[in-house]
């Protein structure tokens, strides 16, 4: 897995901890976004990594289908 290269932003809650889930998993940023595509979630791999990155929000309905992806209970991801 890559190491990330900008630092963190302000624009949502959750990205980090997205971001810790997935790699826990072994998950690739271009196989999460694949499966969240599957799951019915139309996102692109550059928003999605901004997402983590914290450089934009996130919806609530990209917050469900990532839950959803990894698993987890929505609040988890608040952690």
């Amino acid at each position: 897995m890559k190491i990330r290269r900008k630092e963190y932003g302000d624009c949502n809650l959750i990205g980090r901890r997205v971001e810790a889930l997935r790699k826990q998993r072994a998950i690739s940023q271009k196989d999460f976004v694949a499966r969240l595509q599957v799951a019915g979630l139309d996102i692109n791999p550059t928003s999605y990594s901004k997402l983590e990155g914290q450089l934009r929000s996130a919806s609530d309905k990209e917050v469900y289908a990532i839950a959803h992806v990894l698993e987890v209970p929505m609040e988890e991801l608040f952690v």
